[in-house]
């Protein structure tokens, strides 16, 4: 069987050969040709590109046309379709007999394919690897370091996301186990939630936390506290990670989690303060200003320190496509870990294409990939968005799904769609002169408003719609559980 192993022996003293094993696609094409049923171990992950050899390439793409169509593979149904002669002293149909006579188990087909699947994946790398070097050396003026940093790291995601062979279909038992897991982690954690825990109890009561791989759209008008929820989301969870290493020397997370942040319109400084303001119940504006006293200095001290150690990773890079967006997630997970992706907001971000003449299909693009994203790193992925100006046309200025900007794809990719409102800040706005009838019915009004938000949950694909009521403290930009007094219904004195 050595006839073809060294095909090319004149290069091993001039270049270095790529990685490779003639041995094992011999031992292969041998093991279809005794029986058939090897090709099915190895044809859902194999194909013709992965063989070092070019005649074992064509010779496999054979096996593969003629088993696909129902015939048997045999050394005589096979030399039909290939060249006569291999090597001058040796025949095909010598070289597909001997391929058979010396073929060994059937068993082993699936781990000589894979063999040959590992060698092929190390060859892409090798070449991968060899474009980064010469477009280094021979970039032109518009092929900057980061752009061809960004393609490499696309190259490399790709080929891993091809290396990954989890695909395809999988026994309904293996599903129910997964199901059957997923309820008894839910069991056996504080407050029963099948996901991750935003803090906000009302709210995880309905949505059973953040699920993983679910794609949850939050949306609102400008000053409805939006970017103010996502980030009190964001630092509950981080600051409540808490994980253990596995037997296999993972990191698995039992508690919260790792949390990355894009935020696309404001800086990390900002997101900082409005951060330090929640959690140190100091204005923000305060801050900024630096209109504290002493003690309130101390308050913002300690908690800059317990906030320092939290797993929070914030992007602030502006004018983001999503493809760019998806190679810093990945390597965030692959780097940090992650738990929980953050977007704020989607409106901000472009496609990938350059032709973007279209929104619609751009932000289908960019929802589509989104979703891909999410299901790709396991994680739930937290997208902010603007709602249409529509809303302020209505006397009803409750949010509802048709008032997502460029709806369509919103609405369809997303598995959960949450809304902030807030009468107060429409309220507020309305109020009539001091001193007239009018304004004492806006004064009980606004009493019954004040400091309260509602989350509508517009979709759920697993699970119910409604309603929740948050506290919601403007000074300090912090969303809370709203006291449960205030859902009791009026007493009787």
């Amino acid at each position: 069987m050595a006839e073809v192993q060294q095909l090319h022996p004149e290069k091993d003293n001039e270049y270095r050969l790529a990685p490779h094993n003639v041995e094992a696609e011999q031992a292969l094409l041998g093991a279809i040709l005794v029986n058939n049923e090897a090709f099915y171990r190895v044809s859902d992950f194999l194909i013709q590109e992965h063989f070092f050899e070019p005649i074992h390439s064509e010779i496999y793409s054979v096996f593969d046309k003629i088993i696909r169509a129902g015939k048997a593979a045999t050394p005589i149904t096979a030399k039909t379709f290939l060249p006569d002669e291999l090597l001058e002293n040796i025949s095909m149909a010598q070289y597909l007999a001997r391929l058979a006579a010396n073929a060994t188990t059937v068993i082993n087909a699936y781990d000589y394919g894979r063999s040959i699947y590992d060698l092929a994946l190390r060859r892409s790398l090798i070449l991968i690897g060899e474009e980064v070097v010469e477009t280094a050396y021979e970039a032109d003026v518009e092929a900057t370091p980061q752009k061809q940093i960004e393609e490499a790291e696309k190259n490399l995601y790709e080929l891993a996301e091809r290396g990954s062979n989890t695909g395809g279909f999988q026994g309904f038992n293996i599903a129910l186990l997964d199901a059957i897991k997923l309820a008894e982690h839910a069991y056996q954690r504080d407050g029963s939630l099948s996901g991750t825990a935003t803090g906000l109890s009302d709210l995880d009561r309905l949505m059973g936390g953040l699920q993983r791989s679910d794609l949850v759209i939050l949306a609102a008008r400008p000053a409805m506290g939006k970017t103010a929820l996502a980030t009190n989301i964001a630092f509950h969870i981080a600051k409540n990670y808490k994980s253990e290493p596995t037997p296999e020397g993972n990191i698995k997370t039992l508690d919260g989690g790792v949390v990355g942040f894009f935020s696309l319109e404001m800086s990390s400084e900002q997101l900082a303060t409005r951060i330090l303001a929640e959690q140190s119940e100091i204005s923000s504006s305060d801050i900024r200003r630096g209109n504290i006293h002493e003690s309130q200095y101390s308050s913002l001290v300690d908690a800059s320190n317990k906030m320092n150690a939290i797993p929070l990773y914030i992007d602030d890079t502006g004018g983001l496509n999503v493809a760019q967006l998806m190679a810093r997630a990945r390597r965030l997970k692959r780097q940090k870990g992650l738990d929980l992706l953050i977007i704020d907001y989607l409106q901000l971000l472009s496609g990938s294409s350059k032709n973007s003449d279209n929104r619609v299909q751009e932000l289908t693009e960019i929802t589509t990939s989104l979703k891909a994203l999410a299901k790709e790193l396991e994680v739930p992925i937290l997208a902010l968005s603007q709602l249409s100006r529509q809303v302020e046309n209505r006397d009803d200025k409750r949010p509802q799904l048709a008032d997502l900007r460029e709806s369509g794809s919103i609405e369809q990719d997303a598995d959960v769609v949450l809304f902030v409102y807030r009468d107060e800040y429409y309220l507020k706005n309305k109020e009539p002169k001091a001193g007239s009838p009018e304004h004492l019915t806006w004064q009980t009004e606004m009493e019954l408003v004040y400091g309260k938000a509602d989350i509508i949950i517009g979709k759920q694909r697993h699970g119910p719609t409604g309603t929740v009521q948050l506290s919601f403290e403007a000074q300090f930009t912090r969303f809370t559980n709203l006291a449960k007094a205030d859902y009791l219904p009026e007493r009787m004195e």
